[in-house]
């Protein structure tokens, strides 16, 4: 797919995060929340990463998402000791050779020669001190998908431990250790920062500005470029189509490059083609979720409606909750039913629900919200089907 670079964002942000910014808090931690697929990972790779390199940061990168499987303290560990691990190369194989088992690092952290690089028995803080001082650089660590570190103690505690190397790495107009947490639904991110015991309590959390006006100008040059014969290209209408796409470049280059392919054999402008097929992409979208919504049973469509309505207020168990699952499956509803139904929100595939270690919930696409919200505006909440005909009252969120 094409790269649209975005140097000129990725350089503020460095200047921010090194803390040469008035005003930016940045050096303490940049947090960046964006939806999934409008492009925020292939900028923090892509722009972010060499921007920070050119500057002689040493950068770790890291996504969460990558392995579900896998702890996310793990992860992140791993992370650094791959990037330690050219750095020790010599010093370790130098000490092997003389018959040293270990090697101290930066006064503290011992790595086992036979296992050169991995971090066995290391905090993370001392892991980071020692790429520090073996790299004799700034470094800079940028976590991906951020939020999916609050779904086990583990993680939480890596998010605890990076804070706890940020404190002590970093001085007064020297920023050693620079953080980078991206998210890609801001109501999970903020659990990092917006509670007394949140690991980075005081940060804020900034919205990636979406690919717009430029990037779209940007694409209309380059069909221009390699189809004269479609000159003019009418930009306005590649934007509009773009932003019912989403704002999501994927989806979008995929339909562009259908309808400029010679096999499409159009009869009308590629522009109405790129219109009416993120048309379809977002009737698509809206069916999928509304597909979904259909499928669950009574108690799991009143949860998931509470749960749409409350956003970060949602307490599952409380007095008011229960009365709003009787009132709409017309049932007594307990709390192990609650519970159950949560549970089995989490387990599809694609999960509905996400859940954090300490047991705060919330909708795993964000999407979701915004499918909810258009409905309640356009007075048609909930979904009704054949399978599911419950005779729902349409109510706003609180």
């Amino acid at each position: 797919m094409i790269h649209y670079p975005r140097t000129a964002l990725a350089e503020e942000l460095v200047t921010a995060l090194q803390g040469k910014a008035a005003f930016s808090d940045a050096h303490n931690g940049l947090f960046l929340a964006a939806p999934r697929r409008t492009g925020k990972s292939t900028f923090l790779q892509a722009d972010l990463q060499p921007a920070l390199e050119r500057q002689g940061v040493v950068v770790v990168y890291v996504d969460l998402w990558a392995d579900q499987r896998r702890d996310p303290g793990a992860l992140v560990a791993d992370a650094i000791g791959r990037a330690l691990q050219p750095h020790l190369g010599r010093v370790a194989r130098l000490a092997k050779a003389s018959g040293l088992e270990s090697v101290t690092i930066a006064g503290a952290l011992k790595i086992d020669t036979r296992k050169i690089g991995q971090l066995d028995g290391a905090t993370l803080p001392d892991a980071l001190r020692a790429l520090l001082e073996a790299a004799r650089a700034p470094v800079a660590l940028i976590i991906d998908e951020a939020q999916h570190a609050l779904t086990s103690d583990a993680g939480e505690a890596a998010m605890a431990a990076l804070k706890s190397a940020r404190d002590q790495l970093n001085r007064p107009g020297t920023a050693n250790l620079m953080l980078v947490m991206s998210g890609s639904d801001r109501d999970k991110l903020l659990r990092l920062v917006n509670t007394n015991g949140a690991p980075f309590y005081g940060s804020q959390i900034q919205r990636m500005p979406e690919l717009g006006p430029d990037f779209i100008a940007h694409i209309g040059q380059l069909i221009e470029t390699q189809r004269p014969d479609l000159q003019p290209v009418d930009t306005p209408a590649l934007l509009t189509a773009f932003q019912r796409f989403g704002s999501r470049p994927q989806f979008f280059m995929e339909a562009l490059g259908q309808a400029l392919s010679p096999l499409a054999a159009l009869n009308t402008r590629f522009e109405l083609a790129m219109a009416q097929a993120a048309g379809q992409r977002q009737a698509d979208d809206e069916a999928q979720m509304e597909s979904e919504y259909l499928g669950l049973k009574p108690v799991e469509q009143a949860v998931l409606w509470r749960l749409l309505a409350q956003g970060q207020r949602f307490r599952p168990y409380d007095a008011e909750a229960l009365r709003f699952y009787r009132d709409k499956t017309e049932d007594g509803v307990s709390p192990q039913k609650v519970q159950n139904a949560l549970e089995a929100l989490r387990q599809r595939s694609p999960a509905i629900v996400w859940k954090s270690a300490r047991g705060e919930y919330a909708v795993d696409d964000a999407a979701m919200h915004r499918w909810f919200e258009q409905r309640v505006a356009a007075s048609t909440w909930p979904p009704v089907g054949r399978q599911t005909d419950l005779d729902f009252e349409t109510v706003k969120p609180e």
